[in-house]
């Protein structure tokens, strides 16, 4: 699976999900068999570039290549000076978000917004490519299957995005009108790939190694982004690469093993995010690690309470060493359901 000069090491990719997608779960991932990640979105507006959001949102300390970051705008002139920017900052690979479905993102008409005026997404995609085009650097694009039920456009605009240089197109198998809600369909994603020739990913529901296999078959796709399947539970592109590669079903971690995995997220969540915005902003990711526990969600309402790193870290330790007396493995754990998720954080995009 190769991104423009980019060989990855597989074809699991992790979905940019605001307030979730960050440098410390972004890496974590990756270290349990995604072969690839892109960033919380970032802004085109140069005014907030230097913000303390936006500059967490572009650290890529230590994180290993390609760095892919999204970028999210309205304007052809200020979404490719954005995209300089952050390739300045590290980014290899670029990716322009078409496919946010939020609220306070459409309303500025850009997101999946953009779907609705095709001559503007095109001017978009091809004021980007050209800028980073000099760099060597590949432009791929995140998009949903339409605006809505009555207007599903993304074949029409995959095959105008590929002629104006795009190198790969991500399909979410919903509407923006959709949101969340319903189920993700695949017909549009495979019609997209019979219709272009660069690489296609599908994106959608993707909550278990058997949907995996079955969204590859139905889609043609060259590979699979997995979004709110990997709240709480990044391995599941180590339990997918294996079973698409044997057909066998890994174990469930072992507790001790997630008490490893889950206290060096934290750590270094903590390091990213400060004390106060790094405690605070681990609640949601301790919550989703713990939600299918026995006990998890006592444990999370009380955890909620702490409002320091150490304490925390510390409870939670507490916590899953107690687990660890009663029970070796994990049970399966489900993906957050539509309602769960916010649409402030945790929306991919």
């Amino acid at each position: 699976m190769h991104i423009g000069s980019f060989l990855l090491p597989n074809r699991l990719f992790v979905a940019p999900m605001a307030g979730v997608t960050d440098r410390p779960f972004r890496m974590l991932c990756k270290s349990l068999g995604a072969g690839y990640a892109v960033s919380e979105m970032v802004t085109s507006r140069r005014d907030l570039w230097n913000s303390l959001k936006t500059s967490r949102r572009a650290d890529h300390s230590g994180e290993p290549g390609p760095i892919a970051v999204q970028i999210a705008g309205t304007d052809a002139a200020m979404m490719a000076e954005a995209a300089l920017h952050n390739v300045d900052r590290g980014a290899q690979i670029i990716d322009i978000n078409m496919g946010c479905p939020a609220k306070k993102v459409c309303n500025k008409w850009a997101g999946s917004a953009l779907m609705q005026d095709e001559a503007l997404a095109i001017s978009i995609a091809r004021a980007v490519v050209d800028a980073c085009a000099p760099r060597g650097v590949p432009v791929t694009l995140k998009m949903r299957t339409g605006w809505c039920q009555q207007h599903k456009n993304a074949v029409a605009l995959a095959t105008q995005l590929e002629a104006a240089g795009i190198a790969m197109l991500t399909v979410h198998g919903r509407t923006r009108e959709q949101g969340y809600r319903g189920a993700a369909e695949y017909d549009t994603v495979a019609a997209v790939k019979a219709a272009v020739s660069i690489p296609v990913v599908a994106n959608g529901d993707i909550d278990s190694p058997q949907k995996a296999r079955d969204v590859l078959a139905a889609t043609g796709a060259d590979a699979l982004m997995i979004g709110r399947a990997a709240q709480g539970r990044p391995w599941i592109f180590r339990e997918i690469g294996h079973f698409l590669a044997t057909g066998e079903h890994l174990a469930p971690p072992l507790i001790a093993e997630l008490e490893r995995v889950l206290l060096a997220h934290l750590e270094d969540h903590y390091r990213l995010y400060g004390e106060e915005t790094g405690v605070r902003s681990a609640r949601k990711h301790i919550g989703w690690y713990l939600r299918a526990l026995p006990g998890g969600e006592a444990f999370r309402q009380r955890m909620n309470g702490l409002d320091d790193s150490a304490a925390q870290h510390r409870a939670v330790a507490e916590y899953l060493q107690g687990l660890g007396s009663e029970m070796d493995r994990l049970p399966p754990m489900r993906a957050a359901a539509n309602d769960e998720i916010q649409e402030t954080e945790g929306w991919a995009v």
